[in-house]
């Protein structure tokens, strides 16, 4: 298998459990070191511990225990990164969570939690690593935004604010950051197997498939190959993008 990241450095926030957990691991299969941002440092060590075998010796991963939402803990583990792999190439803004509620019963904690984990979150990371990409005149960053960022959600005004408001700063970014060589991105998922979609009924289930024309849920591998495409050479003209893998639901 040809390795399309051999000898990069990627940051992947959120990286310790579902779709930072794959492109961590796809990430690591096509040769890069890695650097991970979560806030279960015994999740971070376990999945530490799953990657090894997928790690040639000249890699690396890493992981800090870090909340993404605050700034000054932020900047200092990005410090530290630099300090243990040297560089980073490669940014993947992953971390994120919900805390659904009704516009009209949602508490002020509960749109700060969302909007500060979830957006927030890039102006704390993407100013720490975009001076260094510039003076190399190269960088990939990949926000994973979603397709509800997109087309709303009842129940979710905190979650869309923060997806459309990731899709906004991305496709800023991208054009402040472009004449350097540095391509600034989205991935918008759809719905994908998860946690939480574990816990649905067999009818909530069959509510979300009707809304998808290929009539299933996505895998959370089918987003790290999304992530593989836009961090490798292969799109190095693509910049300002939202790359949306729903299975149809929004085409």
């Amino acid at each position: 298998m040809d390795k399309l990241l051999s000898n990069k450095k990627a940051l992947i926030t959120g990286g310790t459990r579902g779709i930072g957990k794959a492109i961590a691991r796809c990430f690591a299969e096509h040769g890069a070191s890695l650097a991970l941002f979560g806030i279960n440092e015994v999740r971070g060590k376990q999945v530490i511990k799953e990657l090894q075998p997928h790690l040639e010796s000249d890699q690396k991963v890493l992981f800090f225990p870090v909340d993404v939402s605050d700034s000054k803990a932020t900047m200092s583990a990005i410090a530290k990164v630099y300090s243990e792999l040297g560089q980073i190439d490669i940014l993947v803004n992953n971390a994120g969570v919900t805390r659904d509620n009704l516009l009209m019963k949602m508490s002020e904690e509960e749109w700060d939690k969302v909007l500060n984990t979830n957006l927030k979150s890039l102006f704390n990371t993407c100013r720490q690593v975009i001076r260094p990409m510039m003076k190399g005149r190269s960088g990939k960053i990949i926000n994973i935004a979603s397709v509800v960022g997109l087309i709303g959600n009842p129940g979710q005004t905190n979650y869309a604010a923060s997806k459309a408001g990731m899709i906004g700063f991305t496709k800023s970014l991208a054009k402040e950051i472009g004449s350097r060589g540095i391509s600034v991105n989205c991935i918008a998922p759809g719905f994908i197997k998860s946690d939480m979609t574990e816990v649905l009924s067999d009818i909530q289930k069959e509510t979300l498939l009707k809304q998808i024309p290929m009539k299933r849920l996505g895998e959370p591998e089918e987003i790290a190959h999304a992530a593989l495409y836009l961090a490798s050479t292969l799109s190095n003209y693509v910049t300002g993008q939202v790359l949306t893998v729903d299975g149809g639901m929004i085409c």
